[in-house]
């Protein structure tokens, strides 16, 4: 009914945000936030769409039927603290009949639910239009440099001296490098990804500052909407620069749980044959193999990231660019007050 529903514009005035879909649907993207109830689970979805391409009239009854089991046993556990004056809003994948029976029977309670106009397909329109949309006004001070000089440390010192900051390695968790993946998180998928760099492009005060790092088209395996790609290269970039030692020393603190998988790493390393050979590889494996972590790194650095570094920086920064040469070896938190006050902004 058209008086149930509600559009995305609407979704402040929710108590909570509820997803019908099944768990794998809702593990790839989702609204952030939602609650994830689903009317079928991952296997149930499956034979229902299976018989349908059969018997469209018994695949819906048996369907109706596992819905509202689904249905009964989250009205007994997930729902059964919610006051009567919730206010639920409720999605599907377009908005459909899963989130209708939801909506319906809550309604029936006595809640006060609705149901999302285009489900899950319209916010992930609007997700797409704000990745068109908003990185094209975005002041970027772009933190370019060096593998292991530590840009990511600097933008965590600015976002702690009251600086604003986009932090996609964050977002995507994945340092950005061959060995970049984070030992303790997996990275989102791509719309996941997506989801959360369009609510982070929300968040942000357009008539100030963004300090982001440089970054590459992708990060792991995920990739950076074009339209970001061409902020980045619009910036005003800063150069960091630090000393080969304390590089060295800020990759060994990063990698360091990379030597407690030895064998994973040297696979990793063997990507590398096509690039360096393979007697050079094989001499790396060996280091990981000695955990000699400070010979090892500075090898990657003046072998690998280096040279990767000037192919690749040179297509992503402007030409003719202003540069402003920074080295975080010593506070990071004066180098990034001193590099605030540059952008005329006051520390927090």
């Amino acid at each position: 009914m058209k008086d149930q529903l509600a559009t995305l514009a609407d979704r402040s005035r929710f108590d909570e945000v509820i997803d019908v879909r099944t768990p794998a649907e809702y593990a790839e993207d989702h609204i952030p936030g939602a609650l994830n109830a689903p009317v079928l689970s991952n296997e149930e979805r499956v034979i229902v769409g299976t018989r349908y391409k059969q018997n469209p009239f018994e695949a819906t009854r048996m369907g109706a039927a596992m819905v509202a089991r689904n249905l009964a046993r989250h009205l007994d556990t997930l729902f059964a603290d919610r006051p009567h004056t919730w206010r639920p809003l409720v999605y599907c994948w377009r908005g459909g009949k899963r989130s209708g029976a939801m909506t319906a029977w809550m309604n029936l309670i006595g809640w006060r639910a609705r149901q999302l106009e285009g489900g899950y397909k319209a916010y992930r329109h609007w997700v797409l239009a704000e990745l068109a949309r908003l990185p094209g006004q975005l002041q970027l001070v772009v933190l370019s440099g060096n593998t292991g000089c530590g840009k990511t440390r600097l933008l965590q010192a600015i976002a702690a001296q009251g600086g604003q900051i986009l932090d996609l390695e964050a977002l995507a968790r994945h340092r950005g490098s061959l060995l970049g993946a984070w030992p303790d998180a997996t990275q989102p998928s791509q719309k996941g990804f997506d989801s959360a760099l369009a609510a982070a492009l929300q968040g942000l005060d357009l008539a100030r500052p963004v300090f982001i790092e440089a970054e590459s088209k992708r990060i792991g395996l995920v990739q950076l909407p074009g339209t970001l790609m061409d902020a980045l290269r619009q910036g005003q970039v800063v150069e960091v620069e630090a000393s080969l030692g304390d590089r060295v020393d800020y990759l060994c603190q990063d990698y360091a749980h990379l030597f407690s998988q030895a064998e994973i790493f040297k696979r990793q390393l063997a990507r590398l044959t096509e690039l360096h050979g393979k007697e050079e590889i094989t001499r790396w494996q060996a280091m990981v193999d000695r955990a000699a972590m400070p010979e090892l790194f500075e090898a990657l650095i003046v072998r690998h990231y280096d040279p990767a570094y000037r192919r690749s920086g040179a297509r992503l920064l402007p030409a003719g660019a202003r540069r402003i040469t920074i080295a975080p070896n010593g506070s990071l938190e004066q180098t990034a007050q001193d590099l605030l006050a540059q952008q005329g902004q006051h520390s927090a």
